[in-house]
């Protein structure tokens, strides 16, 4: 992890996340996951990009199988934005920076 994104558990989830005053952007990755290592650089700069406005959270799949399975995530990357303590926006696989930035400002509302 790095200052703009925090890693998270399943137990530390409802806290960090559902209880969060901002929104939340989080990532389900695990680390053979190469899609995952693509896109984990623009999740940083989208971090520090929106410092304020928004947290970006990692929830590592292999260490933490209750909240992948909670939301259904499938496959990775799984992107999934929360708002007030509900998933807003949900979206798998990697794709650059650009198209995240546009898809979190477009949800962040």
């Amino acid at each position: 992890m790095s200052e703009n994104t925090i890693a998270v558990s399943d137990d530390q989830f409802k806290t960090l996340v559902l209880e969060s005053k901002e929104p939340v952007l989080v990532d389900f990755w695990a680390e053979w996951c190469g899609p995952c290592k693509m896109i984990a650089p623009a999740l940083d700069e989208i971090g520090a990009e929106f410092k304020g406005k928004m947290t970006v959270a990692k929830v590592n799949i292999d260490d933490n199988q209750r909240t992948p399975n909670d939301y259904a995530v499938q496959s990775i990357p799984t992107l999934i934005l929360f708002k007030d303590g509900k998933p807003v926006a949900k979206q798998s696989g990697a794709v650059p920076k650009s198209q995240l930035k546009a898809w979190v400002q477009a949800n962040l509302g």
